[in-house]
């Protein structure tokens, strides 16, 4: 059977956008930007973007493109037969992010039906208290995960394309509505000058550097693999660099949208004594129970409300619909139908996920020590990248047929740049688990936000992973043959 493309650019770079735009665009971005000093954090984000995020995803496209294998396989295949495990890695790594993330999923769902049939209440912290202690996940957990696994079990053209080409402008027309209303409330120019206005001084903290950084690192999605596994369905003449930069710049966009629906609102309904608590609220809890007590207050509100979880329930669909994809390739690899693909991912991931619909102290570890993993995901597909050699891989690859935007020798700095940055990045992260997080039980493997929880699991996977390394390389060759082109 021919393989499955997507059947336009547009076709591609509607699912890469599907797969970058999620939650964290439009919950936790308006959050940490606001933290970090508005304007000022806009500058770094943006910096973030040209000097992490495009890079990555360019190299993820590229390898994607060129083997036309799954993450495991196609780490294998660049960096030579003793490392599949760490293509192994990003699969479950993002896998791992996937069993989770179907139970988020699921919460927007919730809160979009009880939003338009009115059942949120007067007390939106009573009503999360009851829903998320309650068995209720359970059940939005699995429509969740079903609904993405039926998306997927269509293919590439009928389910994955053609439910973003729906998803994606939906997504930002309603985005776009929840701005006009947000900036037409009283009051509204308060929270556009905070976004907007930079600070010069604050972009002398590092804090606000690092923050972008990891900001920009989970949202556009660069080193889950996800890109790299679109990539496999993308036609031989596709531009990587082009669509590289409209997913980028696409997600960061989202971004913008969601700071100036929300923001706004928050400046016009609440004094500057309260601001710092809805921000300090955490990302559910700024969701789910501060945005819809501002709702309540704003003329038609309850729409509003309803549309703003449409938005946020299309946006985690779609980035999920990436997982569930990437994880049925690995098993595609391997020799397996897409049919039962789909049912082994679909039943593992509802199984996996209920410890985190039932818990929300398992689900905050789960994102802790997968979301800082991926730091580790991009920095091992960079690693592929030097491995195969910086100047071939942008010769060859990168500038390849159908390349309307070549890249220079300058794209070697940033190449080589990503190992500082990851560096950086995971130490300052730990550190905040030391110093801030979990000082006292930083060590402790059984603490939700501890650095030893994440090295402990991070070990315990590599660790199994190598020891079924000729293994997968065997499986991979038996199955997969000689598909695709790489290797030094």
């Amino acid at each position: 059977m021919k393989p499955e493309t997507f059947t336009s650019r547009s076709a591609l770079v509607m699912a890469a956008l599907g797969m970058a735009i999620g939650t964290g665009n439009i919950w936790r971005f308006p959050r940490i930007a606001a933290q970090n000093g508005g304007g000022a954090f806009l500058i770094a984000w943006m910096a973030a973007l040209l000097f992490w995020s495009l890079p990555i995803l360019m190299v993820e496209f590229g390898i994607g493109k060129k083997t036309r294998l799954g993450p495991i396989g196609a780490l294998g295949r660049v960096l030579g037969p003793r490392f599949y495990w760490a293509g192994g890695f990003v699969t479950l790594c993002t896998a791992g992010i996937m069993c989770y993330y179907s139970v988020v999923t699921g919460w927007c769902i919730h809160y979009f039906l009880a939003s338009s049939l009115s059942l949120v209440g007067t007390d939106p912290e009573a009503h999360w208290n009851a829903f998320s202690g309650g068995y209720q996940p359970v059940f939005f957990h699995l429509i969740a995960i079903g609904l993405a696994a039926l998306i997927v079990s269509r293919g590439v053209v009928r389910g994955i394309e053609r439910i973003n080409r729906v998803f994606v402008p939906l997504l930002f027309i309603l985005l776009a509505l929840s701005c006009i209303r947000s900036l037409t409330l009283p009051g509204s120019a308060a929270g556009l000058e905070f976004l907007f206005h930079p600070r010069w001084e604050q972009l002398a903290s590092p804090r606000i550097w690092l923050e972008a950084f990891s900001q920009s690192a989970w949202s556009v999605g660069a080193g889950w693999g996800l890109m790299l596994t679109y990539a496999i369905y993308s036609r031989r003449d596709e531009d990587i660099v082009l669509n590289s930069c409209l997913t980028g710049f696409g997600n960061n966009s989202a971004s913008i949208l969601a700071g100036l629906a929300v923001l706004p609102t928050v400046f016009s309904f609440l004094p500057a004594s309260e601001v710092g608590r809805v921000l300090e609220s955490g990302n559910t809890g700024m969701a789910f129970i501060w945005l819809p007590r501002l709702f309540q207050k704003i003329p038609q509100g309850e729409l509003f409300m309803t549309l703003f979880f449409l938005a946020l329930s299309i946006a985690a669909l779609s980035s999920l619909i990436a997982m569930v994809e990437l994880a049925v390739r690995a098993l595609i690899d391997f020799g397996a139908t897409r049919t039962r693909a789909v049912r082994i991912v679909f039943s593992a991931a509802f199984l996996l996920g209920l410890p985190s619909a039932l818990s929300l102290g398992i689900l905050d570890n789960q994102d802790w020590v997968w979301g800082v993993g991926l730091l580790i995901s991009g920095f091992l597909i960079i690693v592929a990248a030097v491995r195969f050699g910086i100047s071939r891989f942008r010769e060859e690859v990168l500038n390849g047929p159908g390349s309307d935007l070549r890249l220079g020798r300058w794209f070697h700095l940033l190449v080589f740049l990503i190992p500082l940055e990851f560096a950086v990045l995971l130490g300052w992260w730990l550190h905040r688990s030391v110093t801030g997080f979990d000082p006292a039980g930083w060590w402790n493997p059984f603490h939700t936000f501890s650095a030893g929880t994440c090295l402990f699991q991070w070990t315990i996977l590599c660790i199994v992973l190598v020891l079924l390394n000729n293994r997968l390389g065997g499986w991979l060759s038996v199955r997969t043959g000689n598909a695709g082109e790489a290797g030094p």
